[in-house]
């Protein structure tokens, strides 16, 4: 199990009903998959110097099981997909309650973006090949696309 933050609920993180707000396992997720990143090198002011940024193009939560206050979470982080550049790419992170039980399954969809061109990009190879490196999920797929987004 590739667990890459773990923390507790907050009361700032509860909704209405007592459960866990659902922005709240996206904000999990994030710290996670930042987390995983730095974990192979690929350390979040190494790309700032290149002025880029991961953005999402999609994310998708299924709710499991119900997550309460105070309760202590491991969050995982696996890709699932990516491009042989690493220029697009798909991440499973799964969210386990205390008891083992997964609470959560976030799955996202993103690439990379020029920070002040505001344009999709690709790492430089010195980037790209610390991504490569992060954990893949047993499910794996490497993506053929189109023509990878040239950096200028």
């Amino acid at each position: 199990m590739n667990v890459f933050y773990e923390g507790q609920v907050l009361w700032s993180q509860m909704d209405a009903n007592q459960h866990m707000r659902h922005s709240a396992y996206a904000d999990f997720a994030a710290q996670a998959r930042l987390n995983m990143l730095e974990s192979v090198g690929l350390k979040l002011s190494k790309l700032f110097e290149y002025n880029i940024g991961p953005v999402l193009f999609k994310e998708e939560l299924i709710y499991l099981r119900e997550v309460a206050l105070n309760e202590h979470l491991k969050i995982t982080c696996e890709i699932t997909k990516s491009r042989p550049d690493g220029s697009r790419w798909s991440i499973r992170h799964e969210l386990y309650r205390s008891d083992g039980i997964k609470a959560s399954v976030v799955t996202v969809d993103g690439a990379w973006i020029d920070t002040i061109k505001r344009k999709l990009t690709v790492l430089p190879a010195e980037l790209s090949q610390l991504f490569i490196k992060a954990p893949k999920s047993d499910d794996y797929i490497e993506a053929r696309g189109h023509t990878p987004v040239k950096s200028d």
